[in-house]
C-alpha cells in the first residue's frame, strides 16, 4: 500500500482533507461491488445494466420524485490506493506503453487486470468534445493542480470538494430511491468532475466543460430505509456529446433534445470555487 504522511500532507489542508475522504470512503464501504439479495431489475429498465441506471433529466428533478439508482459500493481490500505524485509521475501513462506496465504490475496481457488498464488508458487519450477540458490525474496533487488551472484560482482553500455520502450502512447498490425534501442548488459558476477510473493505483477522469451546468445536493430514501445525501451534476446542453452516449439510451432522448442529470458515486468528487450563500432559484435551496 501507497500512503502519504501526515508530514508531506499537512502543508496543504485541502489535499490532506481530500486524502482522509478518499480512505473514509474505503473504509466506509459496505459489501461487495456485486449484486445480492436486493439487487434487482426494475419495470421497463430490466433490460438496461443497472450500473447506468444513474441518469435522468431536469423535469423529473422534484421531491418525491421515485427512479431506481445504481450506487456501487467500493471493497476496501482491493480498492485502488492513491500513490504520490513523485511516485505517479516515475511510471509511464501511456496506452503505447502498456506492455511495459503490465510487466511492472505483473498482470498477463490476457487478464482481466489488463484489460482494465487498457480501457482506462485509452479513454484518457481519447479526443474531448467540443467545449470540453479533460485530464487524467494520477494523484491527488495533480488533480487538485488540474482545478486550480481550470477554476482560475490560486489556492486550495478557496476550492470546495463535493461527493455523494451514505448515511446509512447497506450492501445494497441497486435499488429504487425516493426524492426528499430540501434539495439543495450549489452555486457553481465553474466546476470540475472528477470519476474515479480501474487502474493499479487511484486514478481520475477529471473533466469540465463550458457549456451550461448546475450541481445538486439530493437527498434519497431508499426502498429498504437507505439514507444518501448524493450529489447530481445536470448538463443542459447536450448537443456535442456522442449519440451513443449512455444516458440517450437509458432516457431514450438525443443530443441536444434534453437535459442530461446524473448521480455520483461516493468515491467521484466535484470542485467547484467557494461562493457566498445566495438566494433560492426554481424552488429550490441555494448555497
Amino acid at each position: 500500500m501507497h500512503y502519504y504522511s501526515s508530514r508531506n500532507m499537512a502543508g496543504n489542508s485541502l489535499r490532506w482533507i481530500l486524502f482522509l475522504h478518499f480512505l473514509l470512503i474505503m473504509c466506509s464501504s459496505h459489501g461487495s461491488i456485486g449484486r445480492d439479495d436486493h439487487d434487482h431489475d426494475h419495470d421497463h429498465h430490466h433490460h438496461m445494466d443497472p450500473s447506468l441506471m444513474v441518469f435522468f433529466t431536469m423535469n423529473d428533478l422534484k421531491v418525491g420524485q421515485r427512479m431506481p439508482i445504481y450506487f456501487p459500493k467500493r471493497n476496501p481490500s482491493t480498492s485502488p490506493k492513491p500513490w504520490p505524485k513523485q511516485e505517479a509521475d516515475s511510471l509511464p501513462f501511456s496506452l503505447e506503453k502498456l506492455p511495459q506496465l503490465l510487466r511492472h504490475f505483473g498482470f498477463a496481457r490476457d487478464s482481466p487486470q489488463a484489460k482494465a488498464m487498457e480501457d482506462t488508458l485509452r479513454e484518457c487519450e481519447s479526443k474531448a468534445i467540443k467545449g470540453e477540458v479533460k485530464f487524467c490525474a494520477t494523484s491527488l496533487e495533480s488533480m487538485l493542480e488540474f482545478t486550480q488551472t481550470i477554476l482560475g484560482i490560486d489556492s486550495d482553500s478557496e476550492i470546495r470538494a463535493l461527493s455523494t455520502s451514505h448515511k446509512t450502512k447497506s450492501s445494497v447498490t441497486f435499488q429504487n430511491y425516493t426524492m426528499l425534501e430540501n434539495i439543495v442548488e450549489i452555486e457553481a459558476p465553474k466546476m470540475v468532475a472528477c470519476h474515479t477510473m480501474p487502474y493499479p493505483y487511484a486514478v481520475f477522469y477529471c473533466h469540465s466543460q463550458r457549456s451550461e451546468n448546475r450541481v445538486f445536493k439530493v437527498p434519497l430514501e431508499g426502498e429498504n430505509g437507505d439514507e444518501v445525501e448524493a450529489m447530481v451534476v445536470c448538463h443542459l446542453d447536450t448537443s456535442e456529446w456522442s449519440s451513443s452516449h449512455p444516458s440517450f439510451r437509458v432516457l431514450g432522448v438525443k443530443p441536444g433534445s434534453s437535459s442530461v442529470c446524473h448521480f455520483f458515486p461516493a468515491d467521484n468528487l466535484i470542485f467547484v470555487p467557494k461562493v457566498v450563500q445566495v438566494e433560492s432559484h426554481d424552488g429550490f435551496s441555494a448555497m
